[in-house]
């Protein structure tokens, strides 16, 4: 039996859990790492004026704070992040993002990239997990902690130099990868001897975020929410921390590994438009977002027009919308059978008829249509591809088909 090489999930002792009875009732910060991220696992990376196109759309998406690149790796990524302030492309209220790993002279050429700007977030970031610490870095824990505090006084010193010399307002993002694979006792013991190294986080605005990244899935979307509270309830001076997200797919759990997460105490999501990302994908923000939108829950995004997102980022990434994929795929609102049809269009009459006697009355015209959790129309889709005719339709279909072609 070839699954006995693989070892199970280490479960975390969390007395007292409090997520399962938590709502998502507000929108996280949302993260995009479409160019960062979403571009690095493209067969054929974009060209700058392809992720001009995109930083663009991100920013009529609504995203306030933005990974732009990993300008350290590359000229094309680092040319293309200075000229995005040089060129006057970023908006008062967007923050932009620039990843480093924990590299003396890669955190120095990032800060070289982002001389000048006015609002910058600098991601740093190292593998804790048994695996990295022992294969790839091959160092203690206590090693892998002085190599992250060293780090972290490196970014500080050039912080300070950079703040001066040109006025940039700075705020500093730590993410352990492979968060999920570590064990949350030494998680939250790093973190806190890079907060206290960092010595600039405080309340507001002033906060410290630390990133948690589910670089690979190793257990179900409960676990991540056990690991997430663990993480929130153990790390010191709570008021003084934005703990983000930042989930991959490989379970195919990454939407509700996220969900569950923000139940848990997270309030920062990272991701890709539509789930694009390194091998199984980031998170899908579309998904995360109209998934709250649906609950009465402004997403505190704009998908009002979420054709052009589709079509910026298969045009741009070469990679297609699965026709079923949530909320963008071009058959989800569809309906083929003859049970699915008839609900619906008696739900759409239903609605019709409740709305005409809710109206001027102040009450809400709330959505309420059988196997359509998401009015079309919201994301400015028509209604008609929302039933149509195959062998296995039946009259109820058939009339609405009709009705709508005929207007009768």
């Amino acid at each position: 039996d070839p699954s006995t090489k693989y070892s199970p999930y280490t479960a975390v002792d969390l007395h007292g859990r409090e997520w399962p009875l938590k709502r998502i009732t507000h929108h996280p910060v949302w993260v995009s790492t479409d160019l960062r991220d979403g571009n690095q696992a493209l067969v054929r990376p974009m060209t700058p004026d392809q992720k001009l196109r995109f930083f663009r759309h991100l920013v009529q998406c609504g995203f306030k704070e933005i990974e732009v690149g990993y300008p350290a790796s590359s000229e094309p990524e680092f040319d293309f992040v200075r000229s995005l302030f040089h060129d006057g492309e970023i908006p008062d209220d967007v923050w932009i993002q620039v990843m480093t790993p924990a590299r003396a002279e890669l955190i120095s050429r990032t800060f070289e990239a982002i001389a000048g700007a006015r609002r910058v977030i600098v991601n740093l970031f190292n593998a804790t997990s048994p695996c990295f610490r022992e294969v790839v870095f091959r160092k203690s824990k206590e090693e892998i902690i002085d190599l992250a505090v060293r780090h972290t006084i490196i970014v500080r010193q050039l912080v300070d130099e950079y703040g001066d010399r040109f006025g940039t307002r700075f705020r500093f993002a730590y993410g352990v990868e492979a968060f999920t694979q570590t064990e949350p006792e030494y998680i939250v013991e790093i973190c806190s001897a890079v907060k206290r190294t960092w010595g600039l986080a405080g309340p507001g605005d002033d906060r410290i975020i630390l990133n948690l990244p589910s670089t690979v899935e190793a257990g179900p979307p409960n676990h991540f929410a056990d690991q997430v509270e663990y993480f929130c309830k153990h790390i010191p001076d709570r008021d003084e921390v934005i703990v983000g997200l930042h989930c991959h797919n490989d379970r195919g759990t990454a939407v509700a590994a996220t969900e569950l997460g923000l139940l848990a105490g997270a309030e920062r999501v990272d991701g890709c438009l539509l789930g694009n990302g390194e091998r199984s994908g980031n998170v899908d923000l579309v998904t995360v977002a109209l998934n709250m939108y649906t609950q009465g829950v402004p997403c505190g995004l704009n998908f009002t027009d979420i054709q052009s997102t589709i079509d910026l980022v298969t045009e741009l990434t070469s990679i297609p919308v699965h026709p079923r994929h949530p909320y963008a795929g071009e058959l989800i609102f569809t309906a083929f059978s003859g049970q699915h049809q008839d609900a619906i269009k008696k739900g759409l009459e239903a609605q019709a008829a409740r709305h005409a006697l809710a109206k001027g009355t102040g009450q809400p015209l709330l959505w309420d249509v059988p196997y359509l959790p998401l009015d079309p129309a919201d994301i400015g889709r028509t209604y008609e591809a929302v039933i149509r005719i195959n062998s296995q339709s039946g009259k109820g279909g058939i009339a609405y088909v009709i009705k709508e072609h005929l207007k009768v």
